[in-house]
Order: C-alpha cells, then sequence, then structure tokens
C-alpha cells in the first residue's frame, strides 16, 4: 500500500503533557506506507499509543517519513511523531549519497541533545539480510558500515535489521566503532542471540511475532531480556499481531504486543507501557515537548 501522507484535522482525543512518559510507543512503523494516515492516528491514540517512531528505507521513504514527523510538529491533538533515515539491506547496492545530504538538510533536527517531535533520531533501518539477497553481500556490507558511521557522528541512535545474517552482524557491530544506543529491530532471534546482542548494550525491539504460535524461541528472549533494554514495535503495515495476523498492521497493535509481552513478564500493563516508553525517550533521545 502506498501513504497518502496528508494529516486531515486533528483527533478528537488527549495526549500526554511535557514530559509525560504514559501510553505506547511504537518505536519501528512505516506509516507512509499505509493509506489513512489521519484514520490509523486516531487508532492510535485510542489504543493510548502516544508515540510513533516512522523508518526509512530508502531515500524516498525516508523523506516520506520525516515529512509526517514534521506536520505532526505542534499538534497536541495527535500522536507525537519522530523519523528516521535509512537504507535497507535490500537497497543496498543503490548510491548512498542522499543520506549525507538529508543530514545536512536537516541538521537541526540531528543537533544533540533531546529532539523534538518531528525530528530525526536515528540511521535505520540499515543492516544485513541474506535471507532474500537482492544487494550483494558485500554491498550489504558497506552499506552497513557506512551508516554505523553516520549514526556515531551524528549522534543518533543505530537501527538494525538482521535476517539470516546473525554472526556477520554481531562481528561487524563488534569491529565498527558505533553509537551507545542501537536497536535491534523486530527482534527474531532466540536467548542465544539476545545475549550476544545485550552483551553489546543493544536494545531489543520485539513485534507482532511474538504472539504467533510458532515464536516460542523469540519469546524465550522475552523471558531473558530486562525490562530496561526492551522496546514495542509494530513493524507495520507488515507483522500483525494476533488476532490480526495476516491483515494490515498498524501502530494501534503496538498495544496488543506490549500486552502480550507484559502478560508473559508477569508485570503491570500501565507499569510496562510507561517502562518501555521510556526506554524508547532513551535510545532515541525523544523530546516531547
Amino acid at each position: 500500500m502506498r501513504a497518502t501522507a496528508e494529516l486531515a484535522d486533528p483527533l478528537n482525543q488527549d495526549v500526554p503533557g511535557e514530559g509525560d512518559r504514559g501510553g505506547w510507543t511504537d518505536s519501528h512503523c512505516h506509516l507512509h506506507d499505509l493509506d489513512g494516515v489521519p484514520a490509523l492516528l486516531g487508532r492510535a491514540l485510542d489504543a493510548d499509543v502516544r508515540r510513533l517512531i516512522c523508518i526509512g528505507t530508502n531515500e524516498e521513504s525516508s523523506r516520506k517519513a520525516i515529512d509526517l514527523a514534521l506536520r505532526s510538529r505542534g499538534d497536541s491533538l495527535s500522536p507525537k511523531l519522530w523519523a528516521t533515515v535509512g537504507q535497507h539491506p535490500h537497497d543496498a547496492a543503490s548510491d548512498s549519497g542522499w543520506l549525507e545530504t538529508f543530514l545536512e538538510q536537516y541538521g537541526a533536527s540531528v543537533a544533540p541533545g533531546s529532539k523534538a517531535p518531528g525530528s530525526i533520531v536515528a540511521i535505520g533501518e540499515c543492516g544485513l539480510d541474506f535471507h532474500y539477497n537482492y544487494s550483494p553481500e558485500h554491498a550489504q556490507v558497506e552499506a552497513f558500515a557506512l551508516q554505523i558511521s553516520l549514526a556515531l557522528r551524528h549522534d543518533l541512535a543505530l537501527v538494525v535489521h538482521t535476517r539470516d545474517a546473525w554472526d556477520r552482524t554481531f562481528s561487524i557491530l563488534a569491529k565498527e566503532p558505533r553509537p551507545d544506543r542501537v536497536v535491534i529491530h523486530c527482534f527474531t532471534g532466540g536467548p542465544d542471540e539476545a545475549r550476544r546482542c545485550l552483551d553489546l548494550g543493544a536494545y531489543l525491539s520485539f513485534s507482532g511475532i511474538v504472539t504467533f504460535k510458532n515464536a516460542e524461541d523469540i519469546r524465550l528472549a522475552v523471558d531473558l531480556c530486562p525490562i530496561d533494554r526492551l522496546l514495542v514495535e509494530t513493524d507495520a503495515p507488515y507483522l500483525a499481531p494476533v488476532p490480526h495476523r495476516g491483515a494490515p498492521n498498524e501502530p494501534a497493535f503496538a498495544s496488543l504486543v506490549g500486552e502480550a509481552i507484559a502478560q508473559r513478564k508477569g508485570i503491570d500493563v500501565k507499569e510496562f507501557a510507561h517502562r518501555t516508553s521510556q526506554n524508547a525517550s532513551d535510545v532515541f533521545s525523544l523530546g516531547d515537548g
């Protein structure tokens, strides 16, 4: 689906005040790939999802993510949106010079310190995908290393995609100088991979896959992950959680992902929403003003 990239009239819903960490944060969604953005944002607020990180995967989607985030700035009746810019491993063979241009163009929004809604808060999603190999391995490795260096240079978080590439991903992250704030997006490993990620200081971001019947290894990783290193995401429009599996995903369903994890860990749902939203604020340097 293609994005409408338009925000209509303000939504009739309260959001938290400055500094409030109530409600859920969808730490990874592709809002620009969904139709009917105003209605989606309304449903997100109804589900107490109050912050969204809109993820770029190439030049076009990064521009759309920034545009949506900027349009939300100052709208107290909309969820708060931030953006990332990145080149997905599927697109790694394409020219990546646009990344530097974007960071120069939006330089004010990537300045050190807390970042207001509408700002760029991370580089990625980037990484390695040896499952599909839409780009040659050498191109994926080069693009990943470049984006790690950009995140470090601009003091931004790094959002990592890894599929069928754990060992190479760990090798690169261990070898390359990198930022302290690293997110392993849509974590699909088991306890062993979780330990290695945590040993690197990374945050683990869990998606609706945790609700799938055949995802016990991921749930064991949830058990292992400390609450202060855990994030909740949808990866919308992909990977809708049960009971919506097979339908287009949307940010509102972050609440279902979070509730499933909270139940698994035996934590009060509201407390878990607060804690994971605080984690998102920490890793992405979110400023709610």
